[in-house]
């Protein structure tokens, strides 16, 4: 496969990581260099791991994978989401933005894995193409990483000129990534 393949579907991989970020930094309304990297950092990483665990997996275990992946993706994203939204209402923002981190913890690795879940289809067809994995798997969570970066930038500016309704928003962005992959995956 050529590298405008390879970055072309790189690119598409990392549209999900790009508008989770850019909710999640906007829920921070202003993200810290730290938080910043942790997440372009681990979503790259998720991006880049994914491929190849599907890669080697293969095709022994594709058509059950399938049936179920983009429901679990809905799951995480609609929680995470929701947990978001539900703390736009309350408490106050101090309070708030201490205990609802979306870089750390568990929330950190639940988005990571629903961003990426795409990237394990992808690594099972390499996998049936018979193609090597390391270096699209490279490229791709390079992306991933970068357009994350990207994101968390963004989405910063934007919490901190919106506020309240950026957290909202980025709430209800999840919960609609959430529902545009169950959608893809089922129609």
């Amino acid at each position: 496969m050529d590298i405008l393949s390879i970055l072309g579907i790189s690119i598409g991989l990392a549209m999900d990581a790009f508008a989770v970020a850019l909710a999640a930094s906007a829920a921070l309304r202003g993200a810290t260099a730290r938080q910043t990297f942790r997440f372009a950092f681990h979503f790259g990483l998720f991006q880049l791991l994914m491929p190849v665990v599907g890669w080697a997996a293969g095709l022994t275990v594709e058509r059950w994978v399938a049936a179920w992946d983009h429901w679990v993706a809905f799951g995480l994203l609609v929680a995470i989401g929701g947990k978001m939204l539900a703390s736009s209402f309350g408490e106050q923002e101090e309070e708030r933005s201490r205990k609802d981190d979306p870089t750390r913890g568990l929330s950190l690795v639940v988005l990571s894995l629903a961003t990426s879940i795409d990237a394990l289809a992808v690594g099972f067809s390499f996998a049936m193409l018979r193609m090597e994995i390391w270096y699209p798997s490279l490229v791709i969570g390079i992306v991933a990483a970068g357009f994350t970066l990207l994101g968390m930038r963004i989405g910063s500016r934007l919490g901190r000129l919106f506020g309240q309704r950026a957290e909202m928003a980025g709430g209800a962005i999840l919960i609609l990534i959430g529902l545009k992959i169950v959608l893809d995956h089922t129609t």
